[in-house]
């Protein structure tokens, strides 16, 4: 299933005039902040913000020559600005001043279109889960039948996790809302410390508590971790998704149009293609991770070695997330439950899955000890796991009634805590 949604939006922040248009956000806010300090006159600052812009086309002309591209960007905008103004730009700033503010100002526009996102899957998981809050399905570990649970139940794992991680982006979020203009390396040498808390107050960024001549990397790295968890929730998800649309399994399929094949050859597949792809994805996104943490380490006060995967790693995560997201809502919204197989499988082979059932009562009820009932009720699991019947395996023993033996079939049982589990969830 071809998936044509496009988030143009999230794109477009990161292109490449998009990035000069924050950049000189960043330098017509410092104007203003001089402005507010009598240094700017509100006459120049008018013209400055009248008259401020730049073309891509020049700049490239020029970056060719000086081989420095925030210097080529500031020669277009000082053209544009004329030359009595051209002197109040970038005034005791350097290159990271600009960079670093703008490129927190990229990371908070792009993560408003996330948390949308993120918010409107959450929203989805939540119906689903109390939809499926009462339908019986089997419980796995170690990929084998472990004991009754519900689908509802699972999911609402899914909304938990989802919950911690919007917490855990909005922390890293936080951390790396910051501004910086303190100039080289870091010491207002050539800058009011004022003028950096009135830009970042225009911009809507808290100024770096200390800086040297970029931003810590640290925080760039906590933010892409939340990234990255993310994207591994999702895979979870996703895989989870896989392994139940197995043949064999069969208990939910990812949706399927009416037109849609599955394979060139086979004309009876139905392939989990968009989990799938969702977990592939994800292996970028997390990779993506480890090059942040490297950016971690820069020589002494700044060198520019981070500069060139970032301009990789966070556009790319950030465009990857938001569509996963979005990918992963369709899932779910047009996801197939198949509760009758759901149940078929919690009987499989007598039931072999109430064995822990049978092992208390025999225990708690009859007076056997943990290990003559353990012994008994494994012998019967595993004949029938081998081709036997449990229940009517021990059936055959004469140490349980019917009623008692089906007692301990009652799937209710596995059940009666299910409501104050959800109550925990409810809005």
């Amino acid at each position: 299933m071809i998936d044509r949604y496009s988030r143009e939006e999230i794109k477009k922040i990161w292109d490449l005039n998009t990035k000069f248009d924050y950049y000189l956000k960043v330098e017509l806010a410092v104007c203003e902040a001089y402005s507010k300090l009598g240094v700017i006159p509100t006459q120049a600052l008018d013209e400055i913000k009248q008259k401020a812009g730049f073309s891509l086309e020049r700049i490239d002309e020029i970056e060719r020559e000086v081989k420095h591209d925030v210097i080529a960007f500031l020669t277009s905008v000082n053209e544009n600005v004329g030359k009595e103004n051209a002197k109040y730009i970038h005034m005791g700033l350097t290159s990271s001043d600009v960079i670093d503010t703008a490129f927190a100002l990229q990371i908070v526009d792009s993560s408003k279109i996330i948390m949308k996102e993120l918010d409107n899957l959450i929203s989805v998981i939540r119906e689903k889960a109390f939809k499926y809050k009462n339908t019986v399905c089997i419980g796995r570990s170690h990929g084998v039948h472990a004991e009754v649970m519900t689908f509802g139940f699972k999911l609402l794992n899914w909304l938990d996790g989802l919950e911690r991680a919007k917490k855990s982006l909005i922390f890293a979020l936080e951390e790396i809302s910051v501004g910086q203009i303190s100039g080289p390396v870091g010491t207002y040498s050539n800058v009011p410390v004022e003028i950096e808390a009135l830009t970042c107050e225009i911009l809507g960024l808290k100024p770096a508590k200390i800086s040297t001549q970029i931003i810590s990397r640290d925080r760039h790295a906590k933010f892409m971790s939340s990234l990255a968890v993310l994207a591994g929730l999702i895979e979870q998800f996703a895989t989870e998704i896989r392994h139940l649309q197995k043949t064999e399994v069969r208990e939910v399929e990812e949706g399927f149009g009416a037109n849609q094949k599955g394979s060139s050859a086979m004309p009876h597949k139905k392939n989990p293609v968009l989990c799938e792809n969702l977990c592939g994805l994800s292996r970028v996104v997390r990779s993506n991770l480890i090059a942040a943490l490297e950016n971690i380490n820069l020589w002494h006060e700044r060198d520019i070695s981070h500069s060139s995967a970032e301009r990789i790693i966070f556009p790319d995560s950030l465009i990857l997330i938001d569509f996963m997201l979005h990918r992963f809502k369709g899932v779910m919204e047009n996801l197939v439950v198949h509760e009758d197989n759901m149940l078929k499988n919690t009987k499989l082979y007598g039931g072999v899955v109430f064995s822990q059932k049978v092992l208390l009562k025999l225990v708690e009820e009859k007076g056997y000890s943990r290990e003559d009932a353990y012994r008994i009720v494994q012998k019967h699991a595993l004949n029938a796991l081998n081709g036997g019947n449990f229940k009517e395996g021990l059936r055959s023993e004469n140490i349980l009634s019917d009623a008692e033996l089906e007692d301990c079939f009652d799937v209710n049982d596995y059940l009666k805590n299910i409501d104050k589990i959800f109550e925990r969830f409810s809005v």
